[in-house]
């Protein structure tokens, strides 16, 4: 057996400018494109946690995936997230709870919720 195969070389083209190749659906008209979409919504649907373990597991050596599987970065949700709101009040009581320093949104929420009756 000859080896005849030609030596491998690397592309001139940058990572980012790379098309991915689409494999699974060359030479597949639109009909089995949503066959094959339906099936692997079905299998994703009806996989056990076991089987989601293995396949994480071994995408967690896979050091191509490991960007997908980190955490997200930041401070974690709150189960009661506060509400963003638009309040018109006056510029005195503003000022107010500026001039008492750093935290002034927490006291004045603080203030709110004792009005409110709520603590």
């Amino acid at each position: 057996m000859s080896n005849t195969s030609k030596p491998v070389t690397r592309s001139s083209t940058p990572l980012r400018k790379r098309r991915a190749p689409a494999v699974a659906l060359i030479g597949t008209n639109e009909q089995e494109r949503r066959s094959l979409l339906e099936r692997a919504k079905a299998a994703l649907e009806n996989m056990t946690d076991e089987e989601d373990a293995v396949i994480t597991a071994a995408a967690r050596t896979d050091p191509d995936a490991q960007p997908n599987l980190i955490a997200r970065r930041g401070r974690p949700r709150l189960d009661h997230a506060k509400v963003a709101i638009l309040l018109r009040l006056d510029p005195d009581v503003v000022e107010s709870f500026k001039k008492s320093g750093s935290g002034w949104q927490t006291r004045m929420n603080a203030a709110l919720r004792q009005a409110a009756k709520l603590d």
